[in-house]
């Protein structure tokens, strides 16, 4: 098997960006999209099976009042889906971010490491995540605050991951590698967002036709269900393009801040020779 190829690290205009992260997951496709995939099948269970109890209740024969005793299973359910998907929080978002890290500088990406790398930064990770949040749900009037600061952190998990700092370290470091070109940062994140919030809806358009059609053999409540759980799992397909722009975005920074590339550069001339 051949050894992994780092990346080539040069400045990114957003149209090379975007190439490079299609590229990457083309490369990993298989590894990124499992990754994302498997962490949302809980979350599709729990969609899939409370969008079955609450319509099979509210949906029943206009002559027979709501069956709410019907809902109680469903609340349960939902309630220990928010523990689970709060406790897998931290593979969630760290976890393609990992992988796309360990891609870009030429190491090899199992299963195994990416577990162990954010069993490291467990906590570190569900905090800043749970930092996010509470300031989003704090501050909902204030969202052009919100928005620039979670710009100025756009690049903490690939400077932990990358640099293997700790999470205080890693918040002053982003800001300080986003400080003066926000803008850029912004626009280049705005519009990966723009990009995957279409091609989820493409995605989803090809899951409401299977809809239709499964409405022609099965009840209403089920195929809720279904197509539910269908577009939790194939919006996971979507998500590793956003977080790998992000770890290409953290290296870009390093370049156009720190000549990392010039620094690789270095490195190959003074790397010996393969053996023939």
């Amino acid at each position: 098997m051949s050894e992994p190829v780092p990346l080539r690290l040069r400045p990114l205009e957003i149209g090379d960006l975007l190439d490079e992260t299609f590229r990457m997951y083309r490369r990993h496709f298989l590894l990124f999209a499992g990754i994302s995939v498997l962490l949302s099948i809980p979350e599709a269970i729990l969609t899939g099976y409370g969008y079955f109890a609450i319509f099979g209740s509210l949906l029943q024969a206009p002559s027979s009042p709501p069956n709410f005793a019907a809902l109680v299973p469903a609340l349960v359910s939902f309630a220990v889906g928010a523990v689970l998907l709060l406790v897998l929080l931290p593979f969630s978002v760290g976890a393609v971010t990992y992988a796309a890290c360990e891609s870009a500088m030429g190491r090899r990406v199992t299963a195994g490491g990416i577990v162990g790398g954010i069993f490291r930064r467990y906590f570190e990770l569900f905090g800043f995540w749970l930092l996010v949040g509470v300031m989003l749900y704090v501050g909902f009037c204030l969202i052009p605050l919100w928005i620039w600061i979670w710009v100025s952190w756009i690049a903490v998990m690939p400077v932990m991951f990358a640099e293997g700092a700790p999470l205080g370290a890693a918040m002053g470091r982003s800001w300080r590698l986003v400080e003066g070109r926000w803008w850029r940062t912004f626009l280049i994140v705005f519009l990966m967002f723009i990009l995957v919030t279409v091609v989820q809806a493409a995605l989803a358009a090809f899951v409401t036709l299977g809809q239709l059609l499964l409405m022609l053999v099965l009840s209403q409540t089920i195929v809720f269900a279904i197509t539910q759980a269908t577009s939790t799992l194939v919006g996971a397909l979507v998500n590793p393009v956003l977080q790998i722009a992000i770890v290409l975005i953290y290296f870009d920074l390093r370049v156009r801040r720190e000549g990392l590339d010039l620094f690789q550069l270095a490195q190959r001339v003074a790397a010996p020779p393969a053996p023939i």
